[in-house]
């Protein structure tokens, strides 16, 4: 096999967990190979470098093995050569995030705390 369609490869070597999923990246054009934007048809060969924002996070790797099944994960870190940046570092929580077990409820002062950390707003 020479070629593959990007969204099959993409799910094949578990990039993404379904191929609905693939193909969605590719129609939001958060995928792109050799930097250029691709269709969930266009094709990928070996050699191809492939950039996907999925996650959360940029991906970018590069074809080393063409396979369009979906496969076990070792053999599909064998597909591919990771090129990508490391993930950003995880934010601590907040102090009152954790709490002893057994301390009860929040304190109204808590939550607010926890609600802003998080992000919430208002109900």
């Amino acid at each position: 096999m020479e070629s593959a369609r990007v969204d099959r490869w993409l799910w094949a070597v578990r990039l993404c967990k379904t191929r609905s999923q693939a193909t969605e990246a590719c129609r939001a054009g958060h995928v792109e190979v050799n930097d250029r934007k691709a269709k969930p048809a266009s094709t990928v060969r070996v050699g191809d470098t492939v950039r996907a924002w999925l996650h959360g996070r940029e991906r970018v790797v590069e074809v080393a093995r063409i396979i369009d099944e979906r496969v076990g994960a070792p053999v599909a870190r064998e597909c591919v050569v990771d090129h990508s940046p490391p993930p950003p570092p995880r934010e601590a929580p907040p102090p009152g995030a954790r709490r002893p077990r057994g301390a009860g409820r929040p304190t109204k002062r808590e939550r607010r705390q926890l609600d802003q950390w998080w992000g919430r707003r208002g109900r």
